[in-house]
């Protein structure tokens, strides 16, 4: 008997070969071997305290920086997302969101309180959950300037509360483990300002994007870290990368650090053209570019 003729009853949805492709910005990738949509927190702690310690497990968000290998994911694949984890809320200074919260919906949360020190976060593609886990950011901000603090479910789906100490932050970077944690609710600091300030502020940056960024194309964000000293999209411009197909993927003619779809591409074809302008970056300059898209799960099997 298999472990997914055995698992745990839920409240939410449990989905399998469930296509990933559709839950990506890129569109691409194979199925999640069982996906898991838990109804609310409960459900999730419920269900990740009976799974069997040995099924691998990993959440996946709104998809905005992941590419999903074309072979699938094994395991059971969580995807938060709903009304039982997407709320936002704002007490005084404070703001706190569950995971599924859109980073940009979090940012206009404080904005209509008067809050600033958020505005940053309209120019992040993706959910508080990934913000937490990566420590997000745009524009000289970063999610560590302004978390107090978050909680969630570990493996074992026991409570686990982490302040922002706890984190460990640094540029695109945390402690967390590794598929280890699956975030309930996260809270925010801002500071008092005039709303119109703040709403004004966002707006620059939303055009800012909107003039430089492929918001409209299948895309994932920005595809690698910054170096230190140095821009990844002025590497990968002077390596010639810039809107040069690759299968189906290129990077992008309007920002060379975004790669995108052109409509047919593969995970394979997005992981190779990152792979390839890697490589060629090093050896033209000595400078490792490091990735900041995910990419998770098996390619499929070479064909002879």
């Amino acid at each position: 008997m298999s472990w997914k003729d055995n698992l745990p009853s839920v409240r939410g949805k449990l989905l399998f070969d469930e296509p990933l492709a559709p839950f990506t910005w890129f569109r691409v990738g194979g199925p999640a071997e069982v996906l898991f949509l838990p109804a609310d927190p409960d459900d999730l702690r419920d269900f990740l305290k009976a799974l069997p310690a040995e099924v691998p497990v990993r959440a996946l968000g709104v998809g905005s920086n992941v590419i999903i290998r074309d072979g699938g994911v094994e395991g059971v694949v969580i995807r938060c997302a709903g009304r039982g984890f997407g709320t936002v809320t704002v007490e005084g200074d404070l703001v706190r969101a569950g995971p599924a919260a859109l980073d940009s919906q979090v940012a206009r949360a404080a904005a209509k309180a008067g809050l600033a020190g958020l505005e940053f976060l309209v120019g992040v593609p993706g959910t508080i959950g990934g913000a937490l886990t990566m420590n997000a950011g745009c524009y000289g901000r970063e999610t560590k300037d302004v978390l107090v603090s978050a909680w969630g479910y570990d493996r074992s789906g026991e409570r686990c509360d982490w302040s922002n100490a706890d984190f460990g932050f640094t540029y695109r970077h945390s402690v967390v483990p590794e598929n280890g944690m699956f975030w309930v609710e996260a809270t925010f600091r801002g500071q008092p300002d005039d709303a119109a300030a703040v709403q004004a502020r966002m707006d620059e940056i939303t055009a800012r994007r909107e003039t430089t960024q492929p918001i409209r194309e299948k895309t994932g964000g920005s595809t690698f870290k910054n170096p230190p000293g140095h821009s990844s999209w002025t590497l990968v411009d002077e390596a010639g990368w810039r809107g040069k197909p690759f299968g189906g993927a290129m990077f992008s003619p309007l920002h060379s650090n975004f790669m995108i779809n052109t409509g047919d591409a593969t995970a394979a074809d997005l992981e190779g053209l990152g792979e390839a302008v890697r490589a060629d970056v090093l050896a033209k300059t000595g400078i490792q570019l490091d990735w900041e898209i995910k990419r998770i799960g098996r390619p499929l099997p070479h064909k002879e």
